[in-house]
C-alpha cells in the first residue's frame, strides 16, 4: 500500500509544477515560476524513486510504471481543476473510471 501512496503524492506534485505556476502567470516572471516547480520537482522525484526502489519485486516495472501515469493524469486534472478552477466534464469522469479499470487489470493478481 506504501508505493502506490508513494506514487499519488508523486504525482500530485508534479501535477503542481507542471501546472500550479499557471494560476500566477500574470504576476510572476518564467524564471521564478521555473524556480518553483524545480523546487516541487526534487521531493517528487525523491518520492518516485523511493517509491518505486520499494515496489520492485512486490510489483513489476509495468505495473509500478501504469500506477504512475494514472495517479498523474488523475493529479493533473484534479491541479486543473482545484488550483486553475478548470471544470471536469463528464466524459473526463468516464475516462477516469476507464482508467481506473485498466489499472486494475494491469496490476492484478491470482
Amino acid at each position: 500500500m506504501l508505493v502506490p501512496v508513494l506514487m499519488l503524492c508523486s504525482s500530485v506534485l508534479m501535477a503542481l509544477a507542471w501546472l500550479g505556476h499557471l494560476r500566477y502567470r500574470d504576476s510572476i516572471g518564467f524564471w521564478v515560476a521555473l524556480g518553483v516547480s524545480w523546487l516541487l520537482v526534487l521531493p517528487e522525484y525523491v518520492l518516485n524513486v523511493g517509491a518505486t526502489r520499494y515496489g520492485y519485486g512486490t510489483y513489476t516495472g509495468a505495473q509500478m510504471a501504469s500506477f504512475h501515469l494514472a495517479f498523474g493524469v488523475v493529479a493533473v486534472a484534479l491541479v486543473a481543476h482545484f488550483v486553475l478552477g478548470e471544470q471536469l466534464t463528464t466524459m473526463q469522469w468516464v475516462g477516469f473510471g476507464l482508467l481506473a479499470v485498466a489499472t486494475v487489470l494491469i496490476t492484478w493478481r491470482k
